[in-house]
């Protein structure tokens, strides 16, 4: 599973993610995005952790917590939807 932290600082760094996280459990991988156009992080990212029950406990702690100057949203993250799953722009499918 993998947890969805968002309104984050746009300086934000993957080791500042780590170590906020590692404070709950083992951190598997950090996925932060970043603009295509600025490079900048894009305010989003996303943790996995080794242990579910980790993951629960760092979302209970830090989802409302004020890290950074920012409130952070802080829940598990849903399954990406397949792409092709909405109309393209010239008013076709897929």
């Amino acid at each position: 599973m993998s947890i969805y932290v968002g309104n984050l600082s746009y300086s934000v760094k993957e080791e500042d993610l780590e170590q906020a996280f590692t404070e709950y459990g083992k951190v598997k991988r950090i996925t932060l995005p970043t603009d295509r156009e600025t490079g900048r992080p894009r305010g989003f990212a996303f943790v996995e952790m080794e242990e579910e029950a980790k993951e629960d406990a760092a979302i209970e702690a830090l989802d409302g917590s004020e890290w950074m100057g920012r409130e952070l949203r802080v829940n598990k993250a849903k399954p990406r939807e397949p792409r092709g799953s909405k109309p393209s722009n010239n008013g076709g499918w897929g």
